[in-house]
């Protein structure tokens, strides 16, 4: 052990200890000289002679005046194909009931940026056969997509089906990487659950940080999950599919660390660092020539508010934007997209195809123009319209009620169950209803089908 420390003050999650010699460096690890067991990382500088320190194990044997010791190292969990198809804690330590890790084939959790040289930027499309997302927001792969909604309108059920879709599927050199920050434990059981069934476990290692932990370890959770996904980058040179569950929470959990440091707030009372803490994670999350990570992250939106400062930290790092809406989960209309509120800086006929593009523009101009009319139909009623607005209104109520899609991870046998729609299915069929093709039929008869030709005569 290195340098040693005394506590001097303890308040909740944050430790101050006066260190005796050299200053340790930040995320340097102190342990109690009494019980190795107890785990403090460095912070930030509290005074000339002392630093703040996060506990990220139980504070019950701390004491003022306690003895700790620098072990001169900072976080590291095990990798490589050892933790492929485990769960695992912060400390790498395994959460499934398996046996423990390699010790020496440990990566540590912090490390400083690539350079700019070896960065690509995403130009291809990765299908997901969720037919909203394919075809309103695409997905790039190697790019990041944040889903957004308040509590209970369906994110992590959308997350859990686009695992389900695509790491069943992009088996070829690819792995997968759940990090679950300041989520249920149940819903994380739920996932593994699912993931074994469907045989895809065996490609996907999971690290949680839930939220009956402290902040310290929720708030570091993300950091060890995308360490696991660099190191299958840079290491293993495999392409990354990395899942994160959720992004607002890791916000959260700094806040919560800013309050009982006692710094001043920002906006909204959020903490002064949340942009540059939101920054450090993203900025992580790229893509190189050898090897991609495509990110898929859900964002708690509190009270429905997209504006909560919290939430519009994330947004300027993100490829695609899904806002999940709560009047249309209301209406049984699921997922729960809101196609007008969403966006993918993928949809430009380069990437996606003149074909898509055109369709995609002409969907949601009558999508927009359906939204006004539905306020005067709501009036006057339907009937009385104009013809031409009619077959608009029936139009995008067809296209809306067709974009709802059965999720194979819901259903009581998901081995069982193929929801999966090609984009190019998806394509056709929405040129197909814009054609008129279909306006003689009720839109009623469009919800839950997967394609067009699933509709009986």
């Amino acid at each position: 052990m290195g340098d040693k420390g005394t506590i001097i003050s303890i308040k909740s999650q944050i430790v101050e200890v006066e260190f005796y010699d050299a200053p340790p460096n930040i995320h340097d690890l102190y342990v109690l000289e009494a019980d190795e067991q107890v785990v403090l990382e460095v912070y930030s500088s509290a005074s000339d002679r002392s630093v703040y320190c996060l506990a990220l194990t139980l504070t019950t044997k701390l004491h003022r005046g306690a003895v700790v010791l620098n072990t001169k190292s900072s976080l590291s969990i095990p990798v490589g194909k050892q933790v492929l198809g485990r769960v695992m804690n912060l400390f790498g330590e395994p959460i499934d009931g398996g046996t423990g890790f390699d010790p020496n084939i440990k990566y540590k959790i912090f490390k400083e940026t690539e350079e700019s040289a070896n960065i690509i930027v995403p130009h291809e499309v990765l299908e997901t056969g969720i037919k909203s997302l394919d075809f309103f927001t695409p997905v790039l792969r190697g790019g990041k997509i944040g889903l957004f909604g308040g509590g209970g309108v369906g994110k992590t059920v959308l997350l859990t089906e686009i695992i389900h879709n695509i790491v069943s599927r992009e088996t070829k050199n690819y792995v997968s990487v759940f990090t679950g920050i300041g989520e249920r434990s149940r819903e994380g059981q739920e996932l593994y659950e699912a993931l074994n069934q469907t045989k895809v476990l065996s490609s996907v290692t999971l690290i949680f940080g839930e939220m009956s932990k402290n902040p310290s370890v929720r708030f570091r959770t993300a950091y060890a999950g995308i360490a696991l996904a660099e190191y299958f980058r840079d290491r293993e040179q495999n392409n990354v599919l990395f899942f994160v569950d959720n992004m607002y929470r890791f916000a959260q959990a700094g806040y919560e660390i800013g309050t009982l440091l006692s710094t001043i707030p920002s906006e909204g009372g959020y903490q002064p660092t949340l942009a540059t803490e939101i920054a450090e994670l993203h900025e992580r999350l790229y893509s190189t020539r050898s090897a991609t990570i495509t990110t898929f992250e859900t964002v708690y939106v509190p009270s429905d508010d997209i504006t909560d400062p919290g939430v519009q930290s994330v947004l300027p790092f993100l490829d695609s934007r899904v806002v999940l809406s709560r009047q249309i989960y209301q209406e049984g209309r699921l997922p729960a997209i809101d196609t007008l509120a969403s966006f993918s800086n993928a949809l430009n006929p380069e990437i996606v195809g003149e074909n898509h593009y055109r369709t995609y523009l002409e969907s949601q101009k009558i999508l927009k123009e359906a939204v006004n009319l539905e306020r005067i139909a709501s009036l006057i009623g339907e009937s009385e319209l104009s013809q031409e607005n009619q077959i608009i209104y029936k139009r995008a109520r067809l296209i809306r009620n067709y974009m709802t899609q059965r999720f194979a991870t819901t259903s009581i046998d998901i081995s069982e169950t193929n929801t999966y729609v090609s984009l190019q299915e998806t394509i056709n069929d929405v040129q197909s209803i814009l054609k008129g093709l279909y306006d003689k039929i009720e839109p009623q008869k469009l919800m839950y089908i997967s394609t067009l030709k699933d509709l009986k005569n």
